[in-house]
């Protein structure tokens, strides 16, 4: 399944395909815990000690597998205190699994469902942490729309600073990987076998921002963490080319004129 739902910047959409469709939310979520620190006004200074045991959603305790994170930063100071602002960059900029369990315990889920209310999400949650499988397994599911995401970074419209962190992601793939060299764009990916999503605000140099958020769920996911292991950050990177291409058509556009997305 691929969604794909691309936006002027501060407008509605101006295309669509499967915009509505749920799908796992794997790390785009992290955008999420991101707002919610900040609007519960945590101190980035603030210490924060380094443990990797989390409150299940189901009751009980869950912990995070290194072998599935993919920044090994964090896993060097389990057991010392660090501030809070540490952590919340390597959960955006490197993607770091342990780092979001700790901002996310930090911000609560109440902060974090009160973003997704905020931005207008219809079908998008996260009302648990990375890698809580007792609470998957009870049916307790973080899901993204890409109507959904596209929603949730222009929720973050009066928010430079935590749009200037999503430029600072290290993972210049997928929706990165189809604009030019240079290109401003404030971004969020995220991925695991079956999945590959992103959203970002792009800054073209010869025309208004905009948005574009693509969701893929099916085979060609394979969970790698570079676009040559995986065949979906690819397809991504081409869906994202093709918009740009189009992309003096998108501010003030009733509708782009034919489906931005290429054959696989």
């Amino acid at each position: 399944m691929l969604s794909v739902v691309v936006a002027p910047w501060g407008d509605e959409p101006v295309f669509e395909r499967n915009g509505d469709v749920p799908h796992d939310a794997a790390s785009t979520m992290k955008i999420a815990v991101l707002a919610a620190l900040r609007r519960t006004g945590a101190d980035p200074r603030e210490p924060v000690p380094v443990v990797n045991a989390f409150t299940s959603r189901a009751g009980g305790e869950f912990a995070n597998d290194p072998e599935w994170d993919s920044d090994p930063v964090p896993w060097t100071l389990l057991g010392a205190t660090v501030p809070l602002g540490l952590l919340t960059e390597r959960m955006i900029t490197h993607s770091s699994n342990l780092a979001t369990n700790l901002c996310l315990a930090r911000a609560g889920h109440p902060a974090v469902d009160e973003v997704w209310r905020r931005a207008g999400a219809t079908r998008s949650a996260s009302p648990r942490g990375i890698e809580d499988h007792p609470a998957r397994d009870a049916g307790v599911h973080n899901r993204v729309t890409a109507r959904d995401l596209v929603r949730l970074v222009q929720s973050l419209d009066d928010e430079t600073e935590l749009l200037e962190l999503l430029e600072r992601n290290a993972f210049r793939v997928d929706l990165a990987a189809g604009l030019p060299p240079g290109t401003r764009v404030a971004f969020k990916n995220g991925w695991f076998p079956g999945v590959r999503h992103c959203v970002g605000l792009v800054h073209p140099d010869d025309c208004p921002p905009y948005l574009l958020a693509v969701c893929y769920t099916g085979p060609l996911a394979s969970g790698a963490d570079e676009a040559a292991g995986d065949p979906a950050a690819r397809l991504l990177a081409r869906v994202s080319a093709a918009v740009w291409e189009r992309r003096h058509a998108i501010s003030g556009a009733p509708a782009l004129a034919g489906p931005p997305v290429p054959a696989r």
